[in-house]
């Protein structure tokens, strides 16, 4: 399972990360959200040692959700050398997933 992060731990290990980030942002009443988390499960085994996969929960943690315009879930963002690098919005299939790591 996908690591959540909060905005507590956010800075650390998202934006200071030395590697790409994909951050779901979720909520847990979101179906199409809990429908993609084996997807991301999956995609986090695939990149495991050259990238990172994390949730971010929009209702515990609204500052990060507006900092980064999040109103639609699940919104995606990849992150590369702590800025938003590409973003998608909708459950995607895990090919979608990968590209974005491209």
């Amino acid at each position: 399972m996908s690591e959540v992060v909060t905005s507590a731990d956010f800075q650390k290990k998202v934006l200071e990360s030395d590697k790409p980030v994909l951050v779901d942002f979720f909520a847990t009443w979101c179906g199409p959200c809990k429908r993609l988390g084996p997807t991301l499960d999956e995609v986090a085994k695939d990149v495991e040692g050259s990238a990172y996969v994390y949730k971010v929960d929009i209702d515990q943690s609204q500052d990060i959700a507006a900092k980064y315009r999040v109103s639609s879930v699940p919104t995606l963002i990849l992150f590369k050398d702590g800025q938003p690098a590409k973003k998608t919005i909708g459950a995607q299939p895990k090919q979608a997933l990968m590209q974005m790591f491209d």
